[in-house]
């Protein structure tokens, strides 16, 4: 196994108190409103980890001249996830047909086929509006950052193995870089006049799964 890919036990503990403040903040503690912050945690995690993935396959193939191996990557990627995400749909629909009114039922087969297809945070994006139910009655509502971390996977492997042919360390530190901050100004921007669509999309979150990516050189680099 690569140095790089030894296990940190720092990460678990990072995910350890991601999960707790956010599940603090769903039990009502006032002290933990700010309690969203863990989901930005895991983005970051998952830009560090996806990213140090990517960049020692490529490399490993690189000294077998070989290429980088997408539909491995893919594969991975769908045998991890997607066996979590059955057996919440299933428990979901099962106590709906206990808990639900019809109406919720059938908006729980629409955020289940959402969820399924990766485009939850479009889903929840387009439903969000005054009317909208309350999040508690929504069971498949945190699969939203799953379809954002599902469309960075999509995209990212090929964008990152483009970069490494063409940049220095340096040049891929200061790319990293300006796309945290392009991603951020979107962001702000996009709070003017949309705040959910720039907490659902991905090219606002890109800020948070990209400092990840940038830790993964600033290691590297020992900065």
């Amino acid at each position: 196994m690569p140095k790089d890919s030894a296990y940190e036990p720092a990460i678990d503990g990072l995910r350890a108190i991601a999960v707790l403040v956010v599940v603090l903040y769903h039990a009502g503690f006032e002290t933990f409103r700010g309690g969203f912050v863990g989901v930005d945690v895991f983005f970051v995690i998952s830009g560090f980890l996806i990213t140090r993935l990517i960049v020692e396959e490529v490399e490993a193939a690189s000294q077998g001249e070989k290429t980088f191996d997408f539909l491995r990557f893919y594969e991975r990627r769908i045998r991890r996830l997607f066996p979590a995400l059955a057996s919440t749909l299933v428990l979901s629909f099962l106590l709906a047909l206990v808990c639900s009114t019809p109406g919720q039922m059938d908006s729980l087969m629409l955020s289940a086929s959402a969820a399924v297809l990766s485009v939850s945070n479009f889903f929840f994006w387009f439903t969000a509006d005054y009317f909208d139910a309350a999040a508690n009655t929504k069971p498949l509502l945190h699969t939203w950052s799953l379809s954002v971390e599902e469309q960075f996977y999509l995209v990212w492997p090929l964008m990152l193995t483009l970069m490494l042919r063409r940049f220095s360390q340096r040049g891929m530190i200061v790319s990293l870089l300006a796309l945290c901050i392009a991603s951020l100004a979107f962001a702000e921007w996009m709070l003017g006049f949309d705040r959910s669509g720039a907490y659902y999309m991905l090219p606002a979150r890109v800020v948070e799964l990209g400092l990840g990516a940038l830790l993964v050189w600033l290691k590297r680099a020992d900065l």
